[in-house]
C-alpha cells in the first residue's frame, strides 16, 4: 500500500524512519529544496532528504506543490494515503484530494491548541504544564482537521523548545506508526476539534526574541526557553547584543528601574532549584527578578554567569535595554 511522506527538518526524521522501520510502502519522499547555510552559504539538504537517501528512497524537492506539473506527478504515484510531518508548506485542495485516505499531519501539539508554525515555543509561552502531538486528517484549514490520535507529555520547568523538540520526536513517530494502519483499516473514527478552545502560535520571527524587562520576570523566564535554540532571547548592553538561555524567576523587588542589573541576596541564592544554581547576577524586571544562569555576548562563546560577570567589571547597577 503506497505511502507518501511529506517533511523537512529534524523533527520529522524519526517519523519517516518509524514509517520505514514499520514496513509501510513508502513510494516517495517530498521535502523543502536546499538551502544556504553556514559561514559558506553552501546549499545543504534538508534532514529529511539525507534520511530518505541513507533509507534508498526516492526524493522529490520542488519549490511548492502548488505547480500543476508537480501536483500530475504526485497524483502518478497513486498513494493510499500521505503523512506529513513539519513539512512547512500549506496544502491546497488538489493535493489533499490525491490519496483516498487523504493526507495525514502529524502536528507537535495538543490540538486545537497551538495550532499554527510554532507551537512548541508558543506551549512554552502560554505556561502550558503539558503538550504532546496530534495525528489529524489535514484538511484545507490550519491544522484545523479532525483528530485521529493524540499523546500528551508534561512541559519540565527547565525544558527548552530544542529539548522539548527532541521528546515530541519519538513521541510523534510512535504515534504515526500506531494510527496510519488503525486508519488504512477504518478502525479510527476522526473526532472534529473544537474551534472555540483553538489557540494559533504564529510563524516566529527573530524580533520575537527581544526582551522587554518591563515584562514580569515568569514572562522573560519563559521567553528565555522558548525561543531556545531560535531566535534566542537577547537584551542590550552599552549597544552590544546580549543573549541570555537559561534564567531562572525570583519573586521580589529591589527597588530597580527593570533592566538593572542587581546581585542576587542570599536568601534567592537559596531559593534556586539544584539545576540554576549557576545563576550568579539578577536582572531587575517588571515584577521580580530573573537570575541569569548562562549569557553570551554577540561574537563570543556562551558563558556560565559567573565566569561572564568575573570579565565584566562594574557590571552590577548597570542597565540593558531593550534588544
Amino acid at each position: 500500500m503506497a505511502i507518501v511522506f511529506l517533511g523537512t527538518p529534524d523533527f520529522a526524521v524519526p517519523c519517516l524512519r518509524a514509517l520505514v522501520e514499520a514496513g509501510f510502502d513508502i513510494t516517495a519522499v517530498y521535502t523543502q529544496p536546499d538551502r544556504p547555510a553556514g559561514r559558506g552559504r553552501r546549499p545543504r539538504a534538508p534532514p529529511v532528504k539525507e534520511a530518505a537517501l541513507a533509507h534508498g528512497l526516492t526524493v522529490g524537492q520542488p519549490a511548492g506543490l502548488r505547480d500543476p506539473e508537480t501536483v500530475s506527478e504526485l497524483a502518478a504515484l497513486k498513494p493510499e494515503a500521505m503523512v506529513a510531518c513539519a513539512f512547512g508548506q500549506i496544502l491546497r485542495q488538489d493535493v489533499l484530494d490525491i490519496a483516498p485516505r487523504g493526507v495525514l499531519n502529524v502536528h507537535p501539539a495538543l490540538l486545537p491548541r497551538h495550532r499554527g508554525a510554532s507551537p512548541i515555543p508558543a506551549a512554552i509561552l502560554a505556561g502550558d504544564d503539558a503538550t504532546g502531538v496530534t495525528v489529524m486528517l489535514m484538511d484545507a484549514g490550519m491544522d484545523t482537521g479532525p483528530v485521529l490520535g493524540q499523546r500528551a507529555v508534561p512541559i519540565s520547568p527547565f525544558d527548552t523548545a530544542g529539548t522539548l523538540a527532541e521528546k515530541l520526536a519519538p513521541l510523534a513517530a510512535a504515534l504515526t506508526v500506531e494510527t496510519l494502519p488503525r486508519w488504512l483499516k477504518g478502525e479510527i473514527e476522526p473526532q472534529p476539534q473544537h474551534d472555540s478552545q483553538a489557540t494559533v502560535a504564529p510563524l516566529l520571527k527573530k524580533e520575537h526574541g527581544a526582551i522587554d524587562w518591563r515584562q514580569p520576570a515568569v514572562h522573560i523566564w519563559r521567553q528565555v526557553r522558548a525561543y531556545n535554540p531560535w531566535p534566542g532571547a537577547y537584551t542590550a548592553f552599552q549597544g552590544e547584543l546580549l543573549h541570555i538561555w537559561e534564567a531562572w524567576p525570583l519573586s521580589g523587588d529591589t527597588g530597580s528601574e527593570p533592566g538593572t542589573v542587581v546581585p542576587l541576596s542570599p536568601a534567592q541564592t537559596e531559593a534556586l532549584p539544584p539545576e540554576a544554581k549557576g545563576a550568579a547576577f539578577g536582572v531587575q524586571t517588571g515584577k521580580g527578578v530573573l537570575a541569569v544562569i548562562t549569557v553570551q555576548r554577540a561574537g563570543r562563546r556562551a558563558l556560565p554567569a559567573g565566569d561572564f560577570l568575573r570579565g565584566m567589571r562594574d557590571f552590577t547597577g548597570k542597565r540593558l535595554v531593550t534588544g
